[in-house]
């Protein structure tokens, strides 16, 4: 069977998770998110936290939970600051403007929004007397990791929390692969921090170890009235609210979520030390899960023979620069085999 480095969502789940689905499988709860397994995931999630004030629901994926989370917060003449690169912006098929809410791209550096420009675009708005006739930045979208698998410092996340508090806007995290930042050898920022930090966030359970769902954090009582009312108006009310209940409720017993991450975390060290011996150039070294590699075009097709991985983004003319994705399933057998064929390159 060929290895597969192509993302961290490529295996099914994390066998307790299975094991706890089969346990509980013929038990009869309530719907919707009201069964005992998803209240203990709540508040198993709101100890990690370290808050009693915030709010959590469970959704299933995180293009679904960006539309939902953005267009449930937003009002109608309002839409959401992105880097150019934000998943929102690029890689999720216009899903949030899909929803009527613009997103108001501002440029980037190795993923990051910085808060100069974010500050510049708000000004920059309020100081145009036809900003009626607009729309308005009603939300600052970001991710942790970004797309290129960087990380907010503590000093950059405060930076940008006070900003949108200045302007009464919420801060909005994007955690899909919230589990390997927090794990990074790399980061000063704690869940707490994020916690403590941002209006709302999600905690991603579908590439870190759960077969799909998403926790959402509201906090400081941010949470929209009648959300759930919203969520099903939108598609996205899963009857079988357990399925994510049960998942969570496992990934948040014994630190499970955090030691899965941190494993994805030491085989992306031993890879980017792989990568350094052959040495292969990096376009991009990330302190995560995802490493990006400039590899000539005829290695890239050779490479497809043995190994799955992500296309990136075209270098040159003759380089294209490729991802390479850890994850919670990532074997020994699997770097062996990596390492073989990259030596073959």
């Amino acid at each position: 069977m060929m290895i597969s480095f192509e993302s961290d969502y490529i295996a099914g789940a994390h066998p307790m998770i299975l094991q706890r689905l089969v346990e509980t499988n013929m038990e009869s709860t309530k719907g919707y998110g009201f069964d005992c397994y998803s209240e203990s995931a709540k508040e198993k999630i709101k100890k990690a936290c370290g808050r009693e004030d915030v709010e959590v629901e469970f959704l299933v994926g995180g293009t679904q939970t960006n539309a939902v989370v953005i267009s449930t917060m937003l009002s109608d003449e309002e839409g959401v600051i992105a880097a150019k690169t934000g998943h929102i912006n690029g890689h999720e098929a216009g899903a949030v403007e899909y929803t009527g809410h613009k997103v108001l791209e501002v440029p980037q550096e190795k993923g990051k929004l910085q808060v100069a420009d974010v500050k510049q675009l708000i000004e920059d708005f309020y100081g145009d007397d036809n900003h009626d006739h607009m729309v308005f930045p009603g939300m600052v979208y970001i991710s942790h990791p970004t797309e290129y698998g960087t990380l907010y410092t503590k000093e950059e996340l405060t930076a940008l929390s006070e900003l949108c508090h200045s302007y009464e806007i919420p801060l909005f995290m994007d955690g899909a692969r919230l589990g390997y930042g927090l794990m990074s050898r790399d980061t000063d920022v704690t869940l707490q921090d994020i916690a403590n930090l941002c209006d709302v966030f999600y905690i991603g359970g579908t590439k870190v170890g759960a077969l799909c769902g998403e926790a959402v954090v509201f906090t400081g009582n941010c949470r929209p009235r009648h959300f759930m009312t919203s969520v099903k108006k939108r598609g996205a009310l899963l009857a079988k609210g357990r399925l994510m209940g049960v998942q969570f409720d496992t990934l948040f017993t014994d630190d499970l979520y955090f030691e899965i991450s941190k494993h994805a975390i030491d085989k992306a060290e031993e890879l980017k030390q792989m990568i350094h011996q052959l040495g292969l150039e990096f376009f991009l070294e990330s302190p995560t899960n995802q490493q990006f590699v400039i590899l000539e075009n005829n290695q890239m097709e050779t490479l497809k023979e043995k190994v799955r991985f992500g296309f990136w983004e075209k270098y040159d003319d003759d380089h294209t620069v490729v991802r390479f994705a850890t994850s919670w399933s990532t074997t020994e057998d699997d770097m062996k085999a990596l390492r073989q064929a990259l030596q073959t390159l």
